[in-house]
């Protein structure tokens, strides 16, 4: 990695959930699929086309990139609102409302993008989930965004260093399409039997 280069925004996402995870995905340039990441891909191919309408009072537009020089962040938006003068962002996710918080994370580093981009202060977005069709809010905090700013710290050493951290098993675990590659179980087990030697 060097200066030029900038952080997909969904890595944020994918690092918090696992970074062994993350590591595969951005530094091996791996990619699996299961039936969660087929209709999430279809979920996204639906939203990420570039379009502009008007709700009522709220002005939206669709798959716009985002990009912060200062956090080296670059992604693609699922949608963005103008409320009664306020920006924010609405992230499309397949799940069900409030599964797991590695989501968050990737609303606050869009707020993060907005804000450069436009001056504005963003102190809220959605995360909206198809299956329930439910908008979760999402307060962007002082904490939510140190939390961010820790995670970017994190998968820019990832991406510098290359380093893989180890897979840890978890109940996401079960859901994720790296599950059979990495064998989370299997490494814990190895490392009982190397500890026992």
């Amino acid at each position: 990695m060097n200066n030029t280069d900038y952080i997909p925004i969904a890595s944020l996402n994918h690092y918090s959930y696992c970074p062994h995870r993350c590591w595969r995905m951005f530094c091996a340039g791996e990619f699996s699929e299961n039936y969660y990441t087929i209709d999430g891909t279809s979920l996204h191919d639906r939203v990420h086309r570039l379009t502009e309408s008007q709700r009522e009072e709220v002005w939206q537009v669709r798959a716009i990139w985002l990009k912060s020089q200062q956090y080296h962040l670059i992604g693609k938006s699922d949608l963005i609102e103008l409320e009664s003068g306020e920006l924010y962002p609405v992230e499309y996710k397949r799940g069900r409302k409030g599964e797991w918080d590695n989501d968050e994370l990737q609303v606050c580093a869009q707020a993060l993008c907005l804000e450069e981009m436009t001056g504005q202060s963003i102190h809220r977005g959605y995360i909206y989930y198809a299956y329930s069709h439910q908008r979760q809010f999402v307060e962007i905090s002082d904490t939510l965004r140190q939390e961010t700013l820790d995670t970017i710290a994190s998968v820019t050493r990832l991406l510098e260093t290359g380093k893989m951290p180890q897979p840890i098993y978890t109940k996401r675990c079960k859901g994720c399409s790296f599950y059979s590659q990495c064998l989370p179980q299997a490494a814990k087990k190895v490392g009982r039997y190397q500890e026992d030697e």
